[in-house]
């Protein structure tokens, strides 16, 4: 009589041959199909295209020179573009110097459209140094393998602070029309849900609705005045883009959300003050503090561990004589 030999099973149950579909193959969820890394660029690319078309927040810049290099030609130019050009390009240098490949460049891009939008300027220079600080933030700042500043955030903070009489920062509301601020909503919460930080960006919002409040109390403005700054473009990046960068933020929902509340609480107290690069300059402080002490935490919890497992592994001295016999075979019965 033949006999059949039983299939292997794993110890999953499943044949060994049984393996999992590579990540390639596995079906993606979620209403959005889209990888990832195009979501925020689209978003960013969404909120240009709004403002423009709302308020033309695109500066057009003339110039003789170009139009003597060009015969004509061309006499005037967007220094948005500048930006997102002297961004892309010196990320594509330093990517390619340090790491020996060629960077994904969806950083650069919204760096670069971040700076043409949030800074204003008659000149170009402040456009083309505020690309490169904030690309070059990113190589040359860290701590222990993280970044502490938010790219964006650094670059416009340290243009504004040190060149206040040649930049300001994008100050227009979208006022009384509500459907450029309803079509960025929609896009960035649906955005933010598919990569995990809607909730830094809600408490963010709750947060600075509630503060307004205080500061409507303390100053004798009205509230709506109070809440207004949130509803212009500006705020927009803000809240979408430099609290929630992913490379930047601390780890954990309910970290990331105490952090999204300190931003606030330190940007009502700048502006209870006067200052008016509040946001930008409370997000400056905030968040490498915060940072810093998150990695300093974490390092310490992580040598404690490596100490304790370190400890566990050392084998206990043997005992004396032929005590290893009695113990092993328990006590000898009178």
């Amino acid at each position: 009589m033949s006999t059949t030999t039983p299939p292997i099973v794993s110890s999953t149950g499943a044949p060994p041959d049984a393996r999992p579909p590579a990540p390639a193959a596995q079906k993606k969820k979620g209403f959005l199909r889209l990888d990832n890394r195009f979501l925020a660029p689209i978003l960013i690319t969404c909120i240009l295209v709004v403002g423009q078309l709302t308020y033309g927040i695109i500066e057009i810049h003339h110039s003789p020179l170009l139009a003597k290099l060009t015969f004509g030609l061309i006499s005037t130019y967007s220094p948005t573009f500048v930006a997102i050009l002297i961004a892309i390009g010196i990320e594509l240098v330093l990517g390619r110097a340090l790491s020996g490949r060629w960077p994904f460049l969806a950083s650069a891009y919204i760096s670069g459209i971040s700076v043409g939008i949030l800074i204003r300027s008659p000149e170009l220079w402040p456009y083309v140094v505020c690309s490169a600080i904030s690309i070059v933030s990113k190589y040359a700042i860290r701590f222990r393998g993280r970044h502490l500043w938010n790219p964006s955030n650094f670059g416009v903070s340290v243009m504004l602070f040190l060149a206040p009489a040649s930049v300001a920062s994008l100050s227009l509301q979208w006022g009384n029309e509500i459907w450029p601020l309803l079509v960025i909503w929609c896009l960035g919460v649906l955005i933010l849900y598919r990569l995990g930080f809607v909730h830094i960006t809600l408490t963010y919002a709750a947060t600075f609705v509630l503060l307004a409040t205080v500061r409507s109390a303390v100053t004798g403005r009205p509230w709506l005045t109070e809440l207004a700054p949130i509803t212009g473009p500006m705020y927009q990046l803000f809240i979408f883009f430099m609290i929630t960068d992913p490379r930047t933020t601390t780890k954990g929902k309910w970290r990331q959300c105490a952090v999204a509340i300190l931003v606030a609480v330190a940007e009502t107290i700048f502006r209870l003050t006067g200052e008016v690069q509040a946001p930008f300059y409370a997000l400056f402080i905030v968040g490498p503090v915060t940072n810093l002490i998150e990695i300093l935490w974490e390092g310490r919890r992580g040598k404690a561990k490596l100490q304790a497992t370190a400890v566990a592994a050392v084998p206990a001295p043997a005992p004396a004589d032929g005590s290893a016999a009695e113990i092993r075979s328990g006590p000898v019965s009178a």
